[in-house]
């Protein structure tokens, strides 16, 4: 499904390939040789979400773009199933397995692995062919790698890394309910989307 967001429209190219469930919405650009799967949502709120040549974004994935954090997919990358991509930049040859979340502003570096269930958090960049374990947290610039049992060692950083002024634009320990009285204002904007035909 393509949807016009906020006056834009995805740009598909020929030789890229959209699976019927998948969805595009907004300034969406996919580069040549491109391969969207079933169930994956490639969504640009207020933000553009690009994917370059020939990667793959496979079955149930979440890409979104974001004003201060557009979503940059470079070439040869596989983003698995059930990914979240979230306003972050990753670099050419990268795979990003199963499960694995990053957030705005992070960076995974040129030929990175993030192996299943990873995460590479807000304002974080891994370095170029670092290998990122499963399950394990990567923190800071240049990134610190953490087990998810180290919570302790590595709050430090991630506090300092501002994830609420990041993500919400708001100062650490606002109320929820603040939060997401805005969060339902930001995503009201779907409300005018229009689906657009499917190309041919």
């Amino acid at each position: 499904m393509l949807l016009e967001h906020r006056g834009r429209r995805p740009v598909v190219p020929e030789s890229a390939y959209v699976a019927p469930s998948a969805v595009l919405c907004g300034a969406v650009v996919l580069g040549e040789g491109s391969r969207v799967l079933h169930g994956a949502v490639l969504t640009a709120e207020n933000g553009e979400v690009r994917v370059g040549a020939n990667s793959v974004v496979m079955e149930n994935a979440l890409m979104r773009g974001r004003a201060s954090h557009p979503t940059l997919l470079g070439d040869a990358v596989l983003v698995g199933p059930h990914a979240h991509v979230n306003g972050a930049t990753v670099e050419d040859e990268v795979f990003i397995a199963t499960g694995v979340a990053l957030f705005p502003g992070s960076v995974a570096g040129a030929g990175a692995e993030l192996r299943v269930n990873s995460v590479l958090h807000v304002n974080s960049r891994l370095e170029p062919g670092t290998v990122l374990p499963i399950g394990w947290i990567a923190v800071g610039n240049p990134a610190q790698l953490f087990a998810p049992d180290r919570h302790e060692e590595f709050w430090p950083i991630q506090r300092d890394l501002d994830f609420p002024g990041t993500v919400y634009n708001v100062p650490r320990g606002t109320p929820m309910r603040d939060i997401m009285s805005r969060q339902s204002t930001f995503f009201g904007s779907h409300q005018s989307d229009r689906e657009l035909p499917s190309p041919d």
